[in-house]
């Protein structure tokens, strides 16, 4: 069933348009915690069902803190705020604190004007699509205000950075630590700039901290996993052992070598299976998505080591890890998942999770890096003016059978439709780029002249 409201990962746009409003972020807060309230059959006879709020750091932030505070407590929810805190952190605490969810108010690595809100269950994990379907229902439905004997109360959490600084400690091994390592981090000017610093720090570490000082408009601008550049040059410039750049919210992780070359989610999912393998510790194998590299793939099977690929998208990683029952999985933007750590992913355990891997082989970022070069991969969006048939459009399937025939089995071509953009996305690898580059820009041609 197609949803009204909920995309891949809840609700999100720009600031002002559409569902991005305080009025109906009120309602969404009414009909969330009707929902989500109702489902709890473990809540005494009488009791205030909660739900825990966090924010990243963008100036809308407090706007729709308050409007999901006031449905929330419309509906008879008590309200447990955190202020500016990664969206891993809300999954943690509202397991922590016996939570019936757990609500983010972010926009991840989008710029300051987005903004979105996603749900966490009471066991920290993304909702279900019955229950979103759910929560859209009752959003359809007129508010029924409760008694003001029944209303929710609100109250802030003043030590919950603390609790998740220790959480995500608690996730490195405890006869190893950081000391002897400078590390640059890059905050993104988001969530984590408060609580990565010391995590790294306690460990350890020396600590630069970069992207660290938060006004409201710079989340990601500049910085951040998705502008890594500036970790690159921040590394070289204090001579640092590595970096690590999370994005906006916390939930994804690049990092950077001491030599400035940068390590996207793939290789940093090598780096932590490898480690596992060793160990003996690696659950059943590894969870990619469509838009992983094949290069992983094939080390992995050299390696004898499982591979399964997902649809793009954290939620489709965890699915098919649940499914398979393993552990490690991940996406090439750094959506990393240990479920053995985590319920959800996050920027912060990833990156403990290589460090372990750093300490346990004695080898730098670097050695690890040239394990796993990475296959050239093309990547051409076309922009569409009507929806196009890939799988059965003749033209478009006789221009990926040649360049797969092209390729002879060292390399791989996916088409897909964007699903937010009037856009399909041609993508190419292979072991050569300018092959790769030729073959990609052939099959854009002809799917835009299906397009047109």
């Amino acid at each position: 069933m197609t949803k009204k409201y909920f995309g891949t990962d809840g609700i999100r746009g720009r600031v002002g348009d559409a569902l991005i409003t305080p009025e109906f972020v009120m309602r969404l807060g009414y009909a969330a915690g009707h929902v989500l309230t109702n489902m709890d059959s473990h809540l005494a006879k009488g009791a205030h069902p909660a739900v825990l709020i966090g924010k990243d750091t963008r100036i809308s932030g407090y706007m729709f803190e308050a409007a999901l505070e006031a449905g929330l407590s419309a509906a008879g929810v008590d309200v447990l705020l955190t202020g500016p805190m990664p969206t891993p952190a809300v999954a943690y605490l509202t397991r922590a604190l016996r939570a019936q969810a757990g609500i983010v108010i972010s926009a991840s690595h989008n710029p300051y004007y987005d903004n979105g809100i996603k749900f966490f269950s009471s066991q920290g994990t993304k909702l279900p699509d019955d229950v979103e379907h759910a929560i859209e229902a009752a959003l359809d439905e007129p508010m029924q205000v409760m008694e003001s004997a029944r209303l929710g109360k609100a109250r802030r959490i003043d030590d919950a950075a603390g609790r998740y600084v220790e959480f995500c400690k608690s996730t490195f091994p405890n006869h190893l630590d950081l000391r002897g390592l400078k590390i640059v981090l890059d905050c993104a000017h988001g969530a984590t700039y408060h609580v990565a610093p010391p995590v790294f720090h306690e460990l350890g570490a020396e600590i630069v901290a970069i992207g660290n000082k938060p006004d409201g408009l710079n989340i990601n601008e500049q910085v951040g996993s998705t502008h890594p550049q500036a970790l690159q040059k921040a590394v070289v410039e204090h001579g640092a052992d590595l970096g690590i750049a999370f994005d906006g919210d916390g939930d994804r992780v690049m990092m950077v070598a001491a030599d400035g070359q940068l390590l996207d989610g793939d290789q940093l999912l090598y780096i932590i299976a490898a480690a596992r393998q060793q160990e003996g510790a690696l659950a059943g194998g590894v969870i990619g998505t469509l838009m992983t590299n094949l290069a992983l793939e094939h080390r992995l099977a050299a390696m004898h080591i499982p591979f399964a690929r997902a649809k793009v998208g954290d939620r489709y990683v965890l699915e098919l890890l649940n499914q398979n029952g393993w552990q490690l999985g991940g996406e090439n933007s750094g959506h990393i998942l240990t479920l053995d750590k985590h319920s959800s992913g996050d920027g912060i355990i990833a990156a403990l999770q290589v460090l372990h891997a750093l300490m346990q082989s004695g080898k730098t970022l670097n050695q690890l890096l040239a394990e796993i070069p990475l296959y050239p991969q093309v990547l051409i969006n076309v922009k569409t003016a009507k929806k196009i048939d890939l799988a059965n459009h003749a033209e478009i399937q006789a221009a990926v059978k040649s360049a797969e025939d092209a390729l002879a089995g060292s390399g791989r071509v996916l088409l897909r439709a964007s699903g937010t953009e009037p856009k399909i996305r041609v993508m190419v690898e292979g072991e050569n780029q300018q092959q790769v580059q030729a073959l990609a820009e052939r099959i854009a041609e002809t799917v835009a002249a299906a397009a047109a």
